[in-house]
């Protein structure tokens, strides 16, 4: 069940930041409606490199719908190659 609590709440800050956690973010509203998140400074930063990932994969599969995709067998060779500069 997601922890809303009203952004008034902060005065009592310590007692807020107690209740974000890992897996548990708080949500604060402000008249009612949602405003700002607290969450775990990991779990932003896990959700920030999914968000990069994802942008670099979309990236890569419009380059291959427009550039054309490399087979499988290029793609060993290449890194066989690299492999055998080291």
């Amino acid at each position: 069940m997601p922890n809303i609590v009203p952004v008034s709440d902060l005065r009592n800050y310590p007692e807020v930041l107690r209740n974000v956690t890992k897996e548990q973010p708080v949500y604060l509203t402000k008249n009612g409606r949602g405003s700002y998140v607290l969450m775990d400074i990991e779990e932003y930063e896990k959700t920030q490199a999914t968000l990069y990932l994802l942008n670099d994969l979309t990236k890569g599969k419009k380059s291959g719908e427009e550039k054309g995709w490399v087979s499988s067998t290029d793609v060993r060779a290449h890194f066989r190659a690299k492999a055998n500069e080291v």
